[in-house]
């Protein structure tokens, strides 16, 4: 009886080694991935203090410190890397109980910012009170992502009836058209963010072709509307910055002037000519001033390193333990690959001038905390990949 019964379990072991192996879990964050942040923030602080010691030497407000904005740009690294521990030790997965009153939150902070928000270079962009501020629209990107990604999950075949797909598509409307009042380009990014992961859930191709028609009719109508007269002077001094190249154009002619000074390898860091005549050149425009210090080569490495890190974002989607994990991911990789792309544009003149920061780099306190927010979530994802025994 004893043998029959080691026969038995023997011939269960036997069964079940010749199963297929399963996948197992990555307890490690992917390393490639944080080396890439890490570089880009220590890079970021360099061109913060190269790009802004002179703009605050010469302006009495700053009371001649030239570590005024690296100072505080550190600050907020240091918040961001906070956040992104955080977020790296914390299941992406619980987020999931969070995203509905994240994304009802976000939308009530848009409409209130359009009312009562802080009125700052023409536009409303900043809510708060006091010192202690915020734009929703930085919010916003990180709760499309969230929030999207989880009702394609919940609602499972969603996206394979045009009804479906039309309810999603209002989901991303919604934020979009409120951030568009005030804000066009931080708009076609949170759009692009919501297409991207559409895009990768849905299963029919063709009904991109609409919404890619609707986006662009409403993106047209944003621009064309008496109300808007200023963007659709941005597209015509965009064809030809010299019709007014001591107001409208300005900005653009002597960004052109920064990138094509700076040649092969760049007069050198923190020897920019242009940082003396370029609106704050620590901000937007920041990708000009490398290419004037660091030349072709210095730019080359700073796009380099942000399309490692987006293959590897994507690489972290494809492995992703579940469609969740692998629908964020989409979005955080969109979130960064659309802001790249927009601002190196228009710092070299290839699209209208428009305000969007360089990810990790440019200058700025919450859009540098919800970007590090976002990494942390898509390292926390990688720890769940599916890997070969």
């Amino acid at each position: 009886m004893r043998t029959d019964n080691v026969r038995n379990i023997r011939s269960v072991k036997k069964h079940n080694d010749s199963r297929p192996k399963r996948k197992k879990k990555n307890q490690t964050v992917d390393f490639t991935l944080l080396f890439v942040i890490v570089l880009l923030i220590l890079f970021g602080l360099v061109m913060v203090f190269s790009s802004s010691y002179y703009y605050t030497l010469t302006r009495a407000k700053f009371n001649n410190d030239m570590y005024y904005f690296v100072k505080r740009q550190a600050v907020w690294v240091v918040l961001g890397l906070i956040a992104m521990t955080f977020f790296v030790n914390f299941p992406y997965k619980f987020l999931r109980r969070f995203t509905l009153p994240l994304y009802v939150f976000t939308n009530i902070c848009l409409v209130l910012v359009l009312i009562i928000g802080q009125d700052m270079n023409g536009s409303k962009r900043w809510l708060g009170v006091g010192p202690i501020g915020f734009q929703p629209s930085e919010v916003a990107k990180i709760a499309v992502i969230m929030y999207l990604s989880h009702y394609i999950v919940t609602h499972k075949g969603i996206l394979n009836t045009t009804k479906g797909f039309l309810r999603c598509c209002m989901i991303l409307a919604l934020p979009v058209v409120l951030v568009a009042i005030e804000n066009l380009s931080t708009a076609i990014v949170i759009a692009g963010i919501g297409g991207a992961i559409l895009f990768v859930a849905s299963p029919k191709i063709w009904y991109f072709v609409l919404a890619i028609a609707a986006g662009a009719g409403g993106g047209a109508l944003a621009i064309m509307l008496p109300q808007f007269a200023y963007r659709f002077d941005r597209v015509k001094y965009w064809l030809n910055p010299f019709l007014d190249p001591s107001d409208k154009g300005y900005q653009i002619i002597q960004s052109l002037y920064a990138v094509a000074s700076g040649g092969l390898f760049g007069l050198g860091l923190g020897q920019s000519r242009q940082k003396t005549y370029v609106p704050e050149p620590y901000n937007d425009i920041i990708f000009a001033i490398i290419c004037e210090e660091l030349g072709m080569v210095g730019a080359a490495i700073v796009i380099i390193l942000f399309v490692v890190l987006i293959w590897r974002g994507i690489r972290i989607a494809m492995n992703s333990d579940d469609l969740y994990g692998c629908l964020v991911a989409v979005g955080i990789v969109a979130l960064i690959g659309i802001q790249v792309i927009i601002n190196i544009a228009v710092s070299t003149n290839s699209m209208p001038n428009t305000g969007m920061a360089l990810p990790f780099i440019s200058y700025g306190g919450s859009g540098l905390l919800f970007t590090l927010s976002s990494m942390g979530v898509l390292l926390n994802i990688s720890k769940y990949q599916r890997t070969r025994r």
